[in-house]
């Protein structure tokens, strides 16, 4: 892929991920702030070639969207990237997310899957035991309608969008605080009588540019019928590091969250103490964190397929989730 190629994916890429009509101005922004930059210029001339291509549409001075040929040359190019795609994304939605936890307000990080809403109430009870076990990313969700727009993807009629919070939520909480985390990996995390055992595989995110859960999730690698039931199985899990002077205030961070419905860490190490076997940097301490995706393996492992799922999908504000325990009613409604 040429200079001016690379160019035009991370343009549609800020199109997708925004969801929205974008100003020059405001792609050069936000580009500016993922560590690119582009004048403004550049990013008009670019913006009329894709138009002239059918990838982005303009709709004069309110800005441009991306279109589906828009959508499908980005999906087509996105593993050409390079290995540090994914690693690179997590630090850009951090950085992008806006959630203020003091007002509870803001957007947060949500992983999106359009699912057929009738698997969805056939498993709505395994999904909803994934959230009372602790085993998903708090316990906040959000549903989108038939014909809803998501990122430039529309919702088909007999399906519904089930959004998870993400857990690089937790990523971009802490940075708001002054205290970086590190991303590691996700991998399947064994547990034995409820509790954290082992990591039996993982990928780290500097070497992928699809989000590990995702594919041991499609691969049927997970064993959620089993963690429920008894207490032993697989679920989805990310390694995180933090500077070990931070431990105490991030504590009182996560205590502050669960009571919010944002909860997810399983396990937080000690300083300079490996975890579950995990070695962890010097000067930092490890964590364990839950998979945002998870409730989704509920449906594979029954045998349902997933339309469409995207982990790290958007930002979507903080106040259009709620508990899963609305979710039957919810979904009676559609």
């Amino acid at each position: 892929m040429d200079k001016k190629d690379r160019k035009k994916i991370e343009i549609l890429r800020v199109l997708k991920e925004e969801g929205k009509l974008l100003t020059s101005a405001q792609i050069v922004e936000i580009l500016h702030s993922a560590g690119v930059s582009y004048s403004e210029r550049a990013v008009r001339m670019y913006l009329q070639s894709m138009d002239q291509e059918g990838l982005t549409r303009s709709q004069g001075r309110k800005g441009r969207t991306i279109t589906p040929a828009g959508l499908r040359e980005l999906q087509e190019n996105d593993g050409a990237r390079g290995l540090s795609f994914l690693s690179a994304k997590i630090d850009r939605m951090t950085y992008r997310m806006s959630f203020d936890l003091p007002t509870c307000s803001g957007e947060v990080i949500v992983n999106m899957s359009i699912l057929p809403v009738r698997d969805l109430l056939e498993c709505l009870d395994d999904i909803c035991r994934v959230f009372q076990h602790g085993y998903a990313m708090g316990e906040m969700v959000s549903l989108l309608r038939p014909g809803e727009n998501w990122q430039g993807t529309v919702i088909p009629p007999g399906h519904v969008g089930f959004c998870t919070v993400c857990s690089v939520t937790f990523n971009g909480v802490l940075l708001k605080h002054g205290i970086p985390m590190l991303s590691r990996f996700s991998g399947l995390l064994e547990l034995e009588n409820s509790k954290p055992s082992r990591f039996t595989e993982i990928i780290n995110y500097n070497a992928t540019t699809v989000d590990p859960l995702a594919i041991f999730i499609r691969a049927g690698m997970t064993n959620y019928r089993d963690a429920l039931r008894t207490g032993n199985g697989l679920i989805g899990a990310a390694f995180r590091e933090l500077p070990d002077e931070s431990r105490p205030r991030v504590e009182g961070i996560i205590e502050r969250m669960e009571k919010i419905g944002l909860g997810g860490f399983l396990k937080f190490g000690l300083p300079n103490q490996s975890i579950l076997g995990i070695p962890v940097s010097e000067g930092y301490v490890g964590a364990i964190v839950v998979g945002g995706l998870n409730p989704i393996a509920v449906l594979v492992e029954a045998g349902k397929p997933v339309f469409r799922s995207w982990a790290i999908s958007g930002l979507m504000d903080y106040h259009k989730l709620f508990r899963y325990t609305e979710l039957p009613a919810r979904l009676r409604e559609m």
